[in-house]
C-alpha cells in the first residue's frame, strides 16, 4: 500500500509537467501559425488593430512595454492595415488608466482621435478578445503586443471565431523578461481552461459600432 502511495506521489508532478508542457505547445503552436509581420499584411484590409494594454508610468506616461506595442500598432494604422484603433487595457479605478494614456499616445503620434476606441474592461488578454467580438462586433483583428504573450492572445482569439493575425511589438529587450515568460506559463493554463468554458467577462455592456466615430468611447477629453 505504502509503495503504491509514492508512485503516485512520483508520478503526480510528472503529469503536472507533462500537461504543462503540453497545454504550452499547444498553445504557441497555435499561435504561431498566425504570427506576421507586417510587411505580409500589406493589401490586407482588417475591422480593427488591437492594442492590448501594459503598465504606466507614475509620470502618466506608458512604459516601454506599452509604448512598443503603441508605435507597432500606429504603424499598422498607418500603413493603412485597418481604419480603427482600439486600446484595450485596465481603467477600473479613476487612480489607474492604461487606456486614456494609450489614446493620447496615439493622437500625439497623428492617429485621429475618431479613429481610436478606447476598451476601458480590457482587464485580461481573454477580457479584451472577448470584448472585441461581443462589444466592438470585429469579425478580422490585428493583434499587437510583444511575442511572448502574442502566442496566447493569437489562441484565445482562435477559440473565439475571429479571424486574428498577430504583429510583434518586440523593439527592444525589456527589464524583467524572465519574469515575464515565467507568468506567461500560467495564463497559458488559464487562458486554455477559460476557452474551454467561456466565462463571462467582468463587464460586457452596450454594442459599439466601429464604422462609428471613436469618441464615443471618451470618458474625458483627450490631450491633442
Amino acid at each position: 500500500m505504502k509503495s503504491k502511495i509514492l508512485r503516485v506521489l512520483l508520478a503526480t508532478p510528472l503529469l503536472a509537467a507533462a500537461l504543462i508542457f503540453s497545454i504550452n505547445l499547444l498553445v504557441t503552436t497555435t499561435g504561431k501559425n498566425t504570427l506576421v509581420s507586417q510587411e505580409e499584411l500589406l493589401g490586407t484590409q482588417s475591422d480593427c488593430i488591437l492594442i492590448f494594454g501594459a503598465g504606466v508610468l507614475s509620470n502618466g506616461t506608458p512604459s516601454p512595454m506599452l509604448r512598443d506595442r503603441l508605435l507597432t500598432g500606429i504603424a499598422c494604422y498607418q500603413a493603412g492595415l485597418a481604419p480603427k484603433i482600439v486600446v484595450s487595457g485596465d481603467h477600473g479605478e479613476d487612480s489607474y488608466d492604461e487606456v486614456n494614456i494609450m489614446k493620447n499616445f496615439c493622437i500625439l503620434n497623428g492617429v485621429p482621435s475618431e479613429d481610436v476606441f478606447m476598451d476601458h474592461a480590457g482587464f485580461s488578454t481573454y477580457e479584451s478578445i472577448y470584448r472585441i467580438r461581443d462589444i466592438f462586433q470585429a469579425k478580422q483583428v490585428i493583434l499587437v503586443t510583444q511575442e511572448y504573450h502574442l502566442y496566447r492572445a493569437l489562441y484565445v482569439a482562435k477559440r473565439f471565431g475571429l479571424k486574428a493575425y498577430g504583429v510583434s511589438a518586440d523593439l527592444q529587450e525589456y527589464a524583467g523578461q524572465s519574469y515575464y515568460d515565467a507568468r506567461e506559463l500560467v495564463a497559458r493554463i488559464k487562458d486554455f481552461a477559460y476557452t474551454l468554458i467561456f466565462p463571462k467577462p467582468t463587464f460586457l455592456g452596450e454594442k459599439i459600432s466601429l464604422m462609428g466615430n471613436g469618441d464615443i468611447t471618451n470618458d474625458k477629453l483627450p490631450n491633442h
